[in-house]
């Protein structure tokens, strides 16, 4: 009968059609022909249906929090949410727990990094996990081969994932500290190193650094982004910055901050994107005394992206209960996580600060607003993990 409509009208019209439903129909769709699996499985199909959604304001929220089990055990869960309109959230799919990382302290710092084409990195800086939160397909990527050399430890300092549209493939890298076993604070003990996987090689690699040190990453819960074909991290080392890694170049370089936001004052910093614009949040940290003034919220976009001085102070915000934030929904929506662990949000055009039934332990709240797409995850080689389904 499928088959029977191909041919009764144009395929074109069919592609027409099929275009304009959601993945989950699609999805569907796939299970019940030979000649739309393949339709709806072609990098032809998918590429048209990931412009399409681009082009669409319909967006998700794939939310990550943590709950206290006993003092050193958590329990990891994922939630896929949306929204008919901005009075509450509800779920398109019933939550699951975080597959393959760390279920103890360390769950404060799990990372949602993306969405690219629709696909999102779970990172606890030792494990990455890759997943596309509309097929409800992921994958665990292979492990890096850095041995650290003996009477030496490291840490890892940020993870960033894209797409290289030059190239056209996904990579991620990942920038380790190496120093002295037991620690040396003595600059000179210590160096970087950064290592890339590409999926088309489905491994790891060395990237050669032109610097001994990088300025160290921060792990704000919204401190990275992808943006312009370039990864973008909260940095600092004598004065705060941002850290920038062009994915096809692969190179580093710097971006200086609005003026006055360049040093230590006990903020918290995020990155987002607002407006099509790349976006600074400083925020006050919870954890630290302010001095009278520094209890507002501060949201920058760059008007001309990568020219210093082009920094707009578009929005200050009354004193909130904030913990960190999370994103920018909808334009107008800043989305947080309140100082009990509540997700929030923030109108801002209406200045009205509005509390969701989503709860977790303090300072492990992450999420990532993304539009569903097709997108396959990156092959496995032959003796790597399998894409699994959840």
């Amino acid at each position: 009968m499928v088959d029977g409509i191909m041919k009764k009208f144009h395929e074109d019209v069919v592609i027409y059609i099929l275009l304009r439903l959601p993945v989950k129909s699609l999805m569907r769709l796939k299970c019940i022909s030979k000649t739309w699996y393949t339709l709806i499985q072609s990098s032809t199909f998918i590429n048209l249906h990931l412009n399409r959604t681009t082009a669409y304001n319909d967006e998700l929220i794939f939310f990550k929090r943590s709950i206290k089990l006993e003092p050193d055990l958590f329990k990891n869960i994922l939630s896929f949410l949306s929204s008919d309109n901005e009075d509450d959230l509800t779920p398109v799919y019933p939550d699951i727990d975080v597959p393959y990382l760390t279920s103890d302290y360390c769950s404060r710092f799990h990372q949602l990094i993306g969405p690219c084409r629709g696909l999102i990195a779970l990172t606890d800086f030792t494990v990455i996990v890759l997943l596309n939160p509309a097929t409800r397909k992921y994958r665990l990527l292979p492990g890096s081969p850095f041995v650290c050399p003996k009477g030496f430890t490291f840490v890892t300092r940020g993870v960033g994932f894209g797409y290289s549209t030059a190239e056209n493939y996904y990579k991620l890298v990942r920038i380790f500290e190496v120093y002295t076993d037991p620690y040396d604070r003595d600059l000179d003990a210590r160096h970087s190193k950064v290592e890339i996987y590409d999926s088309c090689t489905d491994c790891w690699r060395d990237l050669d650094l032109t610097v001994k040190l990088l300025p160290k990453v921060r792990r704000f819960a919204c401190s990275e982004i992808f943006y312009k074909e370039t990864f973008h991290w909260c940095a600092h080392d004598d004065t705060v910055m941002i850290l920038c890694f062009d994915i096809s170049l692969e190179t580093f370089h710097y971006m200086k901050l609005p003026d006055h936001c360049h040093f230590w004052d006990n903020k918290g910093y995020g990155l987002t994107v607002l407006s099509n614009y790349l976006t600074f949040i400083t925020y006050p940290n919870p954890r630290c005394a302010l001095d009278p003034g520094q209890e507002f919220t501060d949201i920058w976009i760059m008007e001309e992206y990568g020219v210093n001085g082009t920094w707009i102070k578009k929005y200050t915000i009354r004193p909130l209960p904030i913990e960190s934030s999370l994103s920018v929904w909808k334009d107008h929506l800043l989305l947080l996580q309140s100082t009990g662990g509540t997700l929030s949000s923030y109108n801002l055009s209406s200045d009205e600060l509005k509390e969701f039934n989503f709860r977790g332990f303090t300072s492990t709240l992450r999420l990532v607003v993304y539009k569903e797409s097709l997108t396959i995850i990156p092959r496995e080689s032959e003796h790597g993990t399998k894409v699994q389904t959840f």
